[in-house]
């Protein structure tokens, strides 16, 4: 198996954004971060963020319209990636869980699903936003 190709500029420099947010951006939010960077159409993140979404770098959160860097490989690993959205702070936390990989996986036997990809979004407030509250 070959190893993957390096990444471009633009796709360095999208993840780098990603990855400097506690919040997940949308591809017009990254565009506006890095004009200064040489990136003038919303054609050259949407390519970007296609290649680091399609190697596992970034998510997308559906809800929201908007990307996020991963935060680790225990998503790929498991299957099922799910993320807690803050509503008032904007963070968003990654989690994979096993145990709920097999109920989901058991559910969708019995129903004779066939899930290519799971992905689950949580909204609510953070522990720091509850405190604060």
């Amino acid at each position: 198996m070959s190893e993957p190709k390096p990444l471009t500029r633009n796709q360095t420099l999208v993840l780098d954004t990603l990855s400097a947010e506690h919040a997940p951006l949308s591809a017009y939010d990254i565009l506006d971060r890095l004009r200064e960077e040489g990136l003038k159409a919303p054609l050259q993140v949407y390519r970007a963020l296609e290649t680091l979404t399609e190697r596992g770098l970034a998510h997308r959160l559906e809800s929201l319209n908007a990307f996020v860097a991963c935060a680790g490989d225990d998503c790929h690993r498991s299957g099922v990636i799910g993320f807690a959205i803050c509503e008032k702070c904007g963070s968003v936390a990654e989690f994979s869980d096993f145990v709920l990989r097999q109920r989901l996986e058991g559910w969708a036997d019995r129903q004779g699903f066939h899930p290519h990809e799971t992905t689950i979004e949580m909204r609510g407030m953070c522990a720091a936003c509850s405190v604060a509250a």
